[in-house]
């Protein structure tokens, strides 16, 4: 039984036009068609809102801290973190706690062209600035972000900062 905790990651489909948007986006990025759009870390904290628990991500209206309609191992379509990346408790309320302070970055759709523009090697200056800057992120920079803030680094290929989307993830949790 999947048991999803506080400081996990889930990478989802979105459905609808913003989904279609991603998948673009993704696209030129280099995946092709994939089956995650959006990546979300699971922060717990139930309450009357949010009787389930609340993620945590960058959205096009800012609010980034959502409550789950469902509980977390009932998902639709999720690929959960859980049990594929490790990491102490320590590191995992570090992850909740840089999440609730930082839970209004604004999503950009920039960044998945400064992110195609990085892939096809068109020199563009302050490129690598731009995909490093944490004032405005897609949703996979942010959960990269979080873990990296705990100390955990979850990729190890020598790539730029904030270089990654959500199949990026994905492919790291999949097998």
């Amino acid at each position: 039984m999947l048991n999803p905790q506080p400081g996990d990651f889930v990478c989802v489909a979105i459905p609808g036009a913003l989904g279609t948007l991603v998948k673009i986006g993704e696209w030129l990025y280099g995946f092709g068609y994939t089956p995650y759009e959006h990546v979300e870390i699971y922060v717990g904290q139930p309450d009357e809102q949010g009787i389930f628990g609340y993620t945590i991500s960058t959205y096009p209206d800012g609010n980034g801290k959502r409550p789950l309609l469902c509980p977390v191992a009932d998902l639709p379509s999720a690929l959960w973190s859980t049990g594929k990346i490790t990491v102490t408790d320590s590191q995992r309320q570090r992850i909740v706690n840089w999440c609730n302070g930082h839970a209004d970055i604004p999503y950009s759709a920039a960044d998945y062209f400064a992110l195609a523009a990085h892939r096809l090697h068109i020199p563009v200056p302050g490129l690598k600035n731009f995909i490093a800057d944490t004032g405005h992120m897609i949703c996979s920079q942010y959960v990269d972000y979080a873990y990296m803030q705990a100390g955990v680094h979850l990729f190890n290929d020598n790539r730029w900062p904030g270089y990654v989307v959500p199949m990026d993830l994905a492919h790291l949790i999949e097998n």
